[in-house]
């Protein structure tokens, strides 16, 4: 399905029935990443895959956006869809969306969920974290998903991605956003939140995790200690027994 965001076609996917689940995928991914994650929850939730702007099958921007243009488009795409009071839940990018998106108090979520999450100015160069994000997923990851039809799937969309042969509009979008800090916003985000992380992420470090953690008011962490980037996947049995625990009074 498609819906149109600011003159955007914005490509999106929503099933199963209850209370709204919004997952926003990270950098260079597409809403297949985030499936087995939907697949578990849409038993219990009704949940909203989205290909965000410059991904998957949503269209590209015309120029380079900033972290606050995402967060404007969540806001949006919430308003569009009638979707009132969901849980967020964003990986790497998807996360610095609703860290922004919340934290400027444009967006009101019942609980959220950001694993791995950027939106901490990174102490690396962008070409160092673009190159950890493909490395990972595209070579690791793609091994540890039970589903042959969806590794082959992300395969096709994201194994063979590279940043040199990016749209040049996402390679000016990276450089802004990752020059631009969420820190401040932080404490404004109050509804309860979950962290998931690895601790030998090396493109969003764990540090990142605790410090985001300490911020916000009511938030907790589990770490997965062999976990990398995108330590949901490759914990992902673990992973979904810890969302369904936190999500099981939303039922």
């Amino acid at each position: 399905m498609q819906i149109n965001i600011h003159g955007w076609n914005i490509n999106y996917e929503t099933y199963g029935k209850g209370n709204p689940v919004v997952l926003l995928h990270g950098w260079l991914t597409d809403l297949e990443s985030m499936r087995p994650i939907a697949d578990s929850l849409s038993v219990n939730f009704k949940v909203f895959l989205i290909d965000v702007v410059g991904f998957g099958k949503s269209d590209l921007p015309k120029d380079p956006l900033t972290t606050d243009d995402f967060g404007d488009f969540l806001k949006e795409l919430l308003l569009k869809l009638q979707i009132e009071n969901p849980i967020l839940i964003g990986h790497s990018n998807g996360g610095r969306i609703i860290i922004n998106a919340v934290g400027r108090g444009i967006v009101n979520p019942k609980k959220i969920i950001l694993i791995d999450s950027a939106g901490l100015k990174p102490k690396r160069s962008l070409k160092y974290h673009i190159k950890v994000s493909i490395f990972k997923f595209g070579k690791i990851l793609l091994n540890l998903i039970p589903s042959k039809e969806l590794r082959s799937k992300i395969r096709g969309t994201v194994g063979s991605s590279d940043y040199k042969s990016s749209p040049e509009v996402l390679k000016d979008t990276m450089n802004i956003i990752l020059n631009e800090d969420q820190r401040a916003l932080l404490p404004n985000i109050k509804v309860p939140t979950l962290l998931i992380w690895g601790s030998l992420d090396t493109a969003t470090p764990i540090s990142d995790a605790k410090e985001i953690e300490k911020a916000i008011p009511d938030c907790g962490l589990v770490e997965y200690k062999n976990g990398t980037h995108f330590s949901y996947l490759e914990n992902i049995e673990n992973c979904k027994l810890v969302l369904n625990e936190f999500l099981k009074n939303d039922i």
